[in-house]
């Protein structure tokens, strides 16, 4: 069956490489057995995902070698993924996309999560991009039907590739790119002020950030504040108190503001905002 599975995919022009497989007791094939971190999710090639290929003579002859192979397919050639892998990582992707699912293709992994399906963003991997949600893109891999899981459960379709995929909406598209890099900005009189204001129209922002675009709204606001916290022109610790209240106001969960909030603040505390000397009034 993999390799009938292997085989389909790779018609579709989604590169394949065959994957270590667990046992009945979640023990990787690889010579590392109990002691893998990874058991049945990492490639058998010496190369690993460069290796991956359509050539069905050579998936024909990998699967020669390992008959029970997991399946996996390249991610950012023909598909990106959204790998969720909770709960609250389902929750937080259905809050992004304003309460839809899109009607491209499902899995249902052998740990119990899914993977959404969709076309190439030209963005690489994303991990943690909300609490319980990864996306796999240009550079990565996902593991497909019918491979099996560590914890005893079979990679199996929700629902089948049937139609074009669809395009990531796009708040979803806004969070995979991440925050704009930082430019030089002109030198501020006032940087005091300016930190001042900048902290009031954030936090309005994310109050009136409507559903769907809330996560995103506080991911970039902690990061433009952070860099003023970065800079010494305000407090974390109002940074926090402000957003956190504006977040819940637009309503916001405590966890996924706890998480995106520490993300943005750290990302812009890397890059400092660079106000100058002060001038003379």
């Amino acid at each position: 069956m993999s390799l009938t599975a292997a085989l389909a995919y790779a018609r579709h022009g989604i590169p394949v490489l065959p994957v270590h497989t667990p046992d009945q007791g979640g023990v990787c094939s690889c010579h590392r057995g109990a002691r893998c971190d990874s058991p049945g999710k990492h490639p058998r090639l010496r190369h690993g995902l460069s290796e991956a290929s359509t050539d069905p003579h050579q998936i024909r002859l990998w699967w020669t070698f390992w008959p029970r192979a997991n399946v996996g397919l390249r991610t950012g050639v023909v598909m990106d993924v959204a790998d969720v892998d909770s709960a609250e990582g389902w929750h937080g992707l259905r809050h992004l996309l304003g309460g839809d699912v899109p009607p491209g293709p499902q899995v249902r992994t052998g740990g119990g999560g899914r993977h959404l399906w969709f076309r190439p963003t030209g963005c690489g991997n994303r991990v943690r991009l909300l609490p319980g949600l990864d996306w796999r893109g240009a550079g990565g891999y996902v593991l497909a039907p019918p491979s099996r899981h560590a914890a005893g459960g079979d990679y199996r379709w929700i629902r089948r590739p049937a139609v074009a995929l669809p395009t990531g909406p796009a708040t979803l598209l806004t969070l995979i790119a991440g925050p704009p890099p930082p430019v030089r900005e002109r030198p501020v009189a006032r940087p005091g002020r300016y930190a001042e204001a900048a902290l009031e129209a954030e936090t309005g922002r994310v109050a009136r950030a409507p559903a769907g675009s809330r996560n995103d709204t506080l991911n970039r606001a902690a990061f433009a504040l952070g860099r003023l916290v970065g800079a010494g022109l305000l407090a974390e610790s109002t940074v926090c108190r402000e957003l956190t209240a504006a977040a819940r106001h637009a309503g916001l969960g405590w966890a996924e503001t706890r998480d995106t909030l520490r993300s943005g603040l750290t990302a812009g505390r890397r890059h400092p905002f660079e106000h100058g000397p002060p001038h003379a009034a």
